[in-house]
């Protein structure tokens, strides 16, 4: 007994296509999905099943069990679902992987040797790709209904706990590298990441292989030597959790590790030599908000000024004190004794890690106590 579809008014159709037609139908439908990705502003779209990855639940066991999530109690916390993308949302039979680019157009390590400005992650110079991305998946998504009436769907873009990365390689968008993020042969190590968990069947992309081969260059550039080997992560060494996770002091044996990198830090995404294959990103709304700003100018901001600047900015999210923390650590790595008194100005700030951050940079700028003569 053939199944049936029914018309708009309720009459009988025709029968339902089956074997090579359904699947020639689902094929048709995945590839005007790619195009409509790229026309809302994707640069890449992939598919994979909600159980392509049974092996995630292990490894993230592993790494909470090891600590090396730090404060990130949140990694542990509905760990069932985060292991298991498959019991997020039983329903779903798809989920489509996106891409969107945000390669800089500077190489955003000379901004090290620049010890009196910040040194903030490319992702944070503009404005929060959380809304952006989030956006475009909703757009998507709107469309997907409309052209696929019935079904549902579920956006995210890393506020969930679904963990984007190892459904990635699954759906072939690209493969973990040594530093534990995405890599892609056409797009390099700068891209966002989204996702839609929908209802609807779709044609999954096969698996994308590992390729870094020897290289160890994210490995061999990290400043606080936060991968205890190829492919691993501790989170509490890294100076990206450091500043932007991390709550109350930092490790003193991590501070002048920490450079002039105020929030998050692109060494190891910026050495992989995928990058000079990546594409230059489009999106110029992720780019010129920050830049690099003078230390001194960012350690003098109250709560509000803090507020103010960082509106619309993935910085927000921190508050004035742990940014002010990381500052006044960047301005006692500075070498600069001309910072010493915005550092003195703060010893006494209400919060008591952010004086702390204080003591410690005019510490670091001190002049040296001079032997006394003869």
């Amino acid at each position: 007994m053939p199944s049936w579809t029914s018309d708009s008014s309720g009459g009988r159709c025709s029968p339902l296509p089956a074997g090579d037609s359904l699947r020639d139908i689902s094929v048709k439908k995945k590839a005007d999905l790619m195009a409509e990705a790229r026309a809302v502003g994707f640069s890449a779209m992939r598919v994979t099943r909600p159980d392509a990855v049974p092996e995630i639940a292990g490894r993230l066991q592993a790494f909470v069990s090891a600590g090396r999530h730090g404060q990130m109690g949140w990694m542990a916390e509905r760990a069932h679902w985060r292991g298991n993308p498959a019991a997020l949302w039983p329903e779903a039979r798809s989920v489509i992987m996106l891409a969107e680019l945000y390669t800089p157009d500077h190489d955003p390590l000379t901004v090290l040797e620049q010890h009196e400005r910040a040194a903030i992650s490319v992702y944070a110079q503009g404005k929060d790709y959380h809304d952006l991305v989030k956006k475009r998946l909703k757009r998507l998504g709107r469309w997907l209904l409309e052209q696929n009436p019935g079904n549902e769907i579920k956006v995210f873009v890393d506020t969930a706990p679904v963990m984007e990365k190892p459904l990635a390689q699954a759906a072939g968008l690209g493969w973990q590298g040594k530093h534990t993020n995405l890599l892609s042969r056409e797009l390099g190590s700068w891209f966002f990441l989204g996702s839609i968990f929908t209802t609807l069947e779709l044609p999954a992309d096969e698996p994308e292989q590992e390729r870094c081969g020897s290289c160890r260059a994210c490995l061999d550039i990290c400043p606080t030597g936060a991968f205890p080997a190829p492919f691993q992560l501790d989170a509490r060494r890294c100076i990206s959790y450091l500043t932007i996770e991390h709550k109350g002091p930092v490790d003193p044996e991590l501070r002048p590790l920490m450079g002039n990198r105020i929030y998050g830090c692109d060494d190891c995404l910026a050495v992989c030599p995928w990058n000079k294959f990546a594409q230059a990103g489009t999106e110029m709304r992720y780019r010129g908000i920050v830049d690099a700003p003078p230390l001194e100018e960012l350690a003098r901001l109250d709560d509000a000024g803090f507020r103010a600047r960082f509106s619309g900015s993935p910085i927000k999210r921190i508050g004035r004190d742990r940014f002010v923390r990381n500052v006044l650590y960047a301005i006692g790595n500075s070498d600069a004794p001309e910072l010493m008194a915005v550092a003195q100005g703060l010893t006494d700030d209400a919060d008591e890690t952010v004086a702390d951050a204080a003591r410690w940079a005019a510490g670091r700028l001190m002049p040296r106590a001079r032997p006394a003569n003869g």
